[in-house]
């Protein structure tokens, strides 16, 4: 197994990335939900500003415990990090807003103390099914662990 498959399949670096994504996923949902039922906002654009809230505080957990053993040090190597970690994210985010969509074109409803269910219910579906695609981006490409040149980065 190559040393970037062996990063990848770190079920200790994994879970810390899924315990951050947990909390991601609790700004995510929260802004997304609030933005679609007590503003009118269409689902798409409400993931795409629950997503955003999320990804800043998961690249903050990320980068200081998910992945402390990783990158440069400074605030210059952080900030391109950053700005890593929000370009990869977008193919994450891509699917995201496509799965809710998808739902949007199905004409269900579930009506709940006036709000409909159906809307909010695409949200942790689409986090789950981008999960994934995210691990693998942010581990390879953000932080490139398991590479040559990131290992020289190490802090």
């Amino acid at each position: 197994m190559t040393n970037r498959l062996k990063t990848l399949a770190s079920g200790v670096r994994f879970g810390k990335f899924a315990s951050v994504g947990l909390v991601g996923a609790a700004f995510d949902l929260t802004v997304s939900s609030l933005l679609i039922v007590f503003f009118g906002v269409v689902g798409e654009v409400a993931k795409l500003a629950g997503a955003e809230v999320a990804i800043i505080v998961m690249f903050l957990i990320n980068d200081r415990w998910t992945f402390a053993d990783a990158g440069a040090a400074g605030l210059a190597a952080k900030l391109r990090r950053f700005l890593k970690s929000n370009f990869v994210r977008s193919g994450g985010l891509l699917v995201q807003v496509l799965v809710v969509r998808g739902f949007r074109t199905v004409p269900i409803s579930i009506p709940l103390f006036g709000i409909d269910l159906w809307q909010l219910i695409p949200l942790p579906v689409a986090i789950g099914a981008s999960m994934f695609l995210n691990y693998a981006a942010e581990t390879l490409f953000t932080w490139r662990v398991g590479t040559h040149s990131g290992q020289e980065e190490s802090r």
